[in-house]
């Protein structure tokens, strides 16, 4: 053994000895498990959250603290007593419990956030929901015959009556519906679609790669901004399984431009025997333009201009919970159906049971928005969010601070999941901005930072060195829980 060997060797040796002498002097002035489990102060900890988890906690704490006392690193030279184990236990358990879920405020500006969960529930379906959580219900058991049912039918009555269609089903969303659709009737076989509407929407949902998994052969006709009737009609052959048309649902191509109707393909359908499918995307069974708002193409308008199949969502204009619904030919709808991955990607009862109320709404459209969440929060008027905005303004700046000015601005708010993507909406909001002998960028980012960190997160958008709370989604039953926080972290 060399020299520099043995020294290394004693070195170990002189290092774990003095470790499990460490170890030896301080173990023992930790409590033990048993003991501090049997003291009153851990009694509501276990009342509360239970003695295996407060168990497991406890260990976890203890183990904690003897690595920190053997090697040395612990702030004091005695470990804490049991009074100031059960304290920072209790701090553990209580962080523990919370929701990764949490209630948010969305001043984003977009009325349909996917990253927030798009369409807020209107109360019939929250009372629907909770009904559904507490009893059974009858989900695939038919009524009248006593027997096993169908659980569309729980809803296939009324998407028929709102959309015109002879069938409807539903999964769990509409890119499920899109995938669906394309396993039941394209497999192994050519889809034409325009160049123009191979789109990508959120999370690269791309339409030639949910048709490639679908099994279905992509075949482009035309070209990016101009697609014809004819170059439909050319690609058509005995390979041909669909015509499908995408609604382009995050952006819009202008200027020298041709695209070709659903009527058009419609026609082609009735001389060649192809289907004609379309995935509208956002889906509306209502014409929003009666509300004041851009007109958007309906399920039902669709469905007169002759297509097939319909495939849309339940989360976006509709105003409903997530779900992917897939109208059109009683055919075309039962082969649908009966395709294996039907099962896969079939609703649950939850979802089903808040599906239904929203859409008996829409059989009284004037009230719609009244009792629609989503279509009252779209047709807000600029008028009440800026009384809005001035009322909040001096609680805002009171929060922030004299190192950031807030001014009551006009906004433009947008729709957003895909819905309309170039209509805006005007709105109104708060204008936060540092002053200028403060450093912008960092600044800026703490201040949308603390907001994100309030109990109930407020969430905005920055833009042009400006945080932006737009406040078309905060309602007057919100207001209240938003200026209380607010005054108390200023307090």
């Amino acid at each position: 053994m060399t020299e520099k060997q043995a020294a290394t060797g004693s070195l170990a040796n002189l290092t774990t000895n003095s470790a499990e002498s460490s170890e030896r002097a301080f173990a023992g002035r930790l409590p033990s498990v048993e003991r501090v489990l049997a003291d009153a102060a851990s009694a509501p900890l276990v009342a509360q959250y239970g003695r295996t988890q407060t168990l497991t906690a406890l260990r976890s704490l203890l183990a904690e603290l003897r690595v920190e006392l053997v090697g040395g690193n612990s702030t004091s030279d005695v470990p804490p007593g049991i009074a100031g184990l059960t304290a920072v236990l209790a701090e553990r358990l209580a962080k523990t419990a919370v929701s990764s879920i949490k209630q948010v405020f969305n001043l984003t500006g977009t009325v349909l956030h996917t990253n927030l969960g798009r369409a807020l529930l209107p109360d019939v379906a929250i009372c629907a929901v909770v009904d559904a959580l507490r009893s059974p219900m009858n989900l695939e058991f038919d009524l009248v015959t006593g027997k096993r049912g169908d659980r569309d039918d729980l809803v296939e009555e009324l998407l028929c009556e709102l959309t015109g269609a002879e069938a409807a089903t539903v999964v769990n969303n509409n890119a499920a519906a899109v995938l669906l659709m394309l396993s039941a009737l394209a497999p192994r076989r050519e889809v034409i679609v325009s160049r123009g509407e191979l789109v990508e929407i959120g999370g690269a949902f791309r339409i030639p790669d949910i048709m490639m998994r679908a099994g279905a052969k992509l075949r482009e006709v035309g070209t990016t901004n101009r697609t014809h009737v004819a170059d439909y009609a050319d690609a058509i052959s005995p390979r041909s399984a669909l015509l499908m048309k995408v609604h382009c649902s995050n952006y819009a191509i202008q200027g020298f431009t041709t695209s070709v109707e659903v009527d058009q393909l419609a026609q082609l359908t009735k001389e060649h025997g192809t289907p004609t499918v379309v995935d509208l995307g956002s889906g509306t069974l209502v014409d929003l333009s009666q509300y004041g708002l851009p007109h958007e193409t309906t399920v039902r308008e669709t469905i007169e201009a002759g297509a097939d199949v319909v495939t849309f969502s339940g989360d976006k204009l509709l105003g409903g919970p997530q779900a992917g619904l897939i109208v059109g030919r009683a055919d075309l709808i039962k082969k649908i159906k009966r395709h294996p991955l039907k099962r896969a990607l079939r609703v649950g009862k939850l979802t089903l049971a808040a599906l239904e109320p929203v859409l008996a709404l829409y059989r009284s459209p004037e009230f719609l928005p009244e009792r629609l969440t989503t279509l009252r929060l779209l047709t807000r008027s600029q008028s009440a969010m800026r009384v809005q905005a001035e009322n909040l303004l001096p609680i805002v700046q009171r929060t922030v601070g004299p190192a950031v000015v807030v001014t009551a601005e006009p906004l433009f708010s947008q729709i957003g999941s895909g819905a309309l993507p170039v209509d805006l909406l005007p709105s109104y909001g708060l204008a936060l901005r540092m002053n200028a002998s403060q450093q912008r960028g960092r600044g800026l980012g703490k201040v949308e930072r603390m907001l994100r960190d309030l109990p109930r997160p407020v969430i905005g958008r920055i833009a042009n060195d400006t945080l932006l709370l737009d406040l078309r989604c905060l309602e007057d039953a919100d207001e209240a829980q938003f200026i209380a926080q607010l005054l108390k972290l200023s307090s």
